[in-house]
Order: C-alpha cells, then sequence, then structure tokens
C-alpha cells in the first residue's frame, strides 16, 4: 500500500463529509474498495458519496443484484457488492473490467476482489464502542493515484 490514514468521525455526519470530499478528488478508472462488518456504514458511505456527485438515485445495497449504476453529473458510478462471491474470478464474470474505465467503481466487500483492481483505495470503516454513531475510517492506497488524495482526506479540517 502506497499511503494510509486514519479518520476518527464522530458520527455518521462526520462519515458522509469524508465521502463528499472523496467524491470531489474521483475520476473516472478510479476503484474504491470499503470494507467493515454488516452494518458499519459501507451503503451510508456510497450513497452520500453518489450525493456528493450529483446523483438523485436513491442508493441502496446491491447485496442481492450485485451492482447498481449510477448516472451523474460527474459521471458513471458502478456500485458493487461481493459480499455473496466466491471470489475475484466471479467478480469478473460481471464485466466489471469492461466498465470500470469509463466509471468510478465503489465496491462493498471489496477487500474480497482487491486483486481485480491493483491500483485501488480501500476504507475500512468501524464501529467505535462507546457510540452507536461513530466510525474510524481507515484508508489505504494502492499504486500512487492515492497518496495525495489519502493524505487530503486524512488531514484536519
Amino acid at each position: 500500500m502506497a499511503a494510509s490514514g486514519r479518520l476518527a468521525c464522530g458520527d455518521m455526519a462526520a462519515v458522509d463529509a469524508v465521502a463528499a470530499r472523496l467524491a470531489a478528488r474521483l475520476r473516472p478508472g478510479d476503484a474504491v474498495l470499503l470494507a467493515g462488518a454488516i452494518g458499519s456504514g459501507k451503503t451510508r458511505f456510497v450513497a452520500a458519496l453518489a450525493g456528493a456527485m450529483g446523483s438523485g438515485d436513491r442508493v441502496t445495497s446491491p447485496t442481492y443484484t450485485l451492482m447498481h449504476v449510477y448516472e451523474t453529473p460527474a459521471g458513471r458510478l458502478l456500485h458493487l457488492d461481493a459480499y455473496r462471491l466466491s471470489g475475484v474470478d466471479e467478480y469478473r464474470d460481471l464485466g466489471v473490467e469492461d466498465l470500470a474505465p469509463e466509471a468510478v467503481t465503489l465496491v462493498e466487500w471489496g477487500d474480497r476482489v482487491a486483486a481485480a483492481h491493483p491500483e485501488h483505495l480501500l476504507i475500512r470503516l468501524t464501529h467505535i464502542p462507546e457510540s452507536e454513531t461513530a466510525r474510524t475510517l481507515v484508508l489505504a492506497g494502492a499504486g500512487p493515484r492515492w497518496d495525495g488524495v489519502v493524505a487530503d482526506l486524512a488531514a484536519p479540517g
């Protein structure tokens, strides 16, 4: 991993703000992999990011459909869920490699298919035990593309 950072978010509004800051830095071809326990806020993060990019769509988890596509003024978003997939081969069978170069790809349970995206940003969301809404976000960038992005997101403000 090229760059890493850690953020403490006191509530889900703070998580939404991180998603919005990230949205401003994304471009077609980027892959953001989300990891964390069930209920940690992966889908909420995607919803905040999509909203920040101008999507008016209702964002829901693609656990059973495997992929949702959202059109935004900033470009296409692919929202996938790797929870039910057996691995990278099954993920690739979805045709993501054909669609990803022209879109921002967001993958819940993305740590399971990281090999399909050699250059990616991994965001691990974890509950802070003392609070129902507080989260810790651990950012890890694979590849130089993410160095400045991680530094900006991890910086106070």
